[in-house]
This record gives structure tokens, sequence and C-alpha cells, in this order.
């Protein structure tokens, strides 16, 4: 289930959403990690790839990069970048069977009902292939709400997340928590949990 108020403040504020998060994307140690952990000349997805600067990096170390976002005005300006293949899609758009060699879900499947969540993380790791990389990036809390630009959120705790990836099938290798103010503002804290299939 798509919520269409959160696709609304994507398409609406897209450059905004770009010009907070671009510069941050391109020097995360998290996505180079995620980079050397995936085969060199690999096919990668961007999972809810937003503006596509992470995308663009896959790219750039000679990833093949297959980028997702339910937001027409972000699949836009994702497919500007060079080597990043985008597409409009959901979550429920996830397809496939041994497909990728690593999937990028960087603060995506937040946006995501929780009761939907095991049944997407099931197909995260179908289309990945046999041992594949996997990075998850969450906002920590509890419940579920709506941030102050009207955004759905899904709120996990460290264990109950970590839990979830067990349950789909996936081998957790490294977590790392961290604090960060979002695009309404507000600072929240978060955890990015590596993992393989």
């Amino acid at each position: 289930m798509i919520d269409p108020r959160t696709i609304d403040v994507y398409d609406t504020q897209a450059a905004d959403y770009a010009a907070k998060t671009d510069r941050h994307n391109v020097e995360d140690p998290r996505l180079r990690a995620f980079i050397a952990a995936c085969p060199t000349g690999g096919h990668v997805l961007d999972l809810g790839c937003g503006p596509g600067m992470s995308a663009a990096e896959m790219a750039r170390a000679g990833l093949r990069v297959t980028a997702l976002d339910a937001s027409a005005e972000m699949v836009a300006m994702a497919g500007r970048h060079a080597g990043v293949t985008a597409r409009q899609a959901t979550f429920d758009e996830i397809t496939g069977e041994a497909v990728f060699d690593g999937v990028w879900a960087n603060f995506s499947l937040l946006h995501a009902p929780r009761g939907d969540f095991p049944r997407h993380l099931a197909a995260v790791k179908r289309a990945l292939k046999p041992g594949g990389a996997l990075m998850i990036g969450m906002k920590l809390g509890e419940g579920e709400g709506r941030d102050r630009l009207g955004r759905y959120y899904t709120y996990y705790g460290e264990e109950e997340l970590l839990r979830n990836l067990r349950d789909a099938g996936f081998t957790v290798t490294d977590r790392h928590r961290g604090r960060g103010e979002g695009l309404d503002g507000s600072v929240s804290d978060w955890i990015s949990v590596a993992a393989h299939g």
C-alpha cells in the first residue's frame, strides 16, 4: 500500500530533498561498504532511490543500477544520472528471483505499514541472489505516524527490526546507529543494518 500524501510530499519537494541529502549520500561510508560488498559489475537495486545520488555513486563504482521510487519526480531526477536505470514503482512491485547482487533500501521501507513489512522483506530476499548484500536504514522508535510534512512513517526498535530481518532469512553482518535532521526539520534517531541473503 502506498500512501498518497507521502508521495505528494516527495513529488512537490524533490529538489529540496536533493539539496538536503545529496552531499551526505556521496560521502556516506555505509554506501561505500555496500558497494564493496557487491561484486564488480554486479546488478544492484536502489529501492526508494529518491533523487538518485546514491544510485549515481553505485554506477560510478561500476555497478549496474536499477533505481525504483514511487515518486514520479524523484524517478525523473534519478534517471538523469549516468548509468542509472530509474522507473516508478512501489514496494509491491519488487519482483523476480535471484536478480540482484545487492539491494540498497536506505530510509525507504520505513514508509510501508508495519503489517506489509514482512512481505516486502520476503520480496527483497527473493530478488537477491544467494548471499547478496542488503543495506537497510530505518528510523528508530515505536508505532506509526506522520511527520510535520504529512509523510507516513513506521518506526522500529532495533531488536524488532533485527527479528524481522532474521525471519525473512537474512544474516545480519553489521549495524550502525545515528541521529539526523529530516526534510521536515525534526531530528530523529536511526539505525542502518547490513545483511546478506
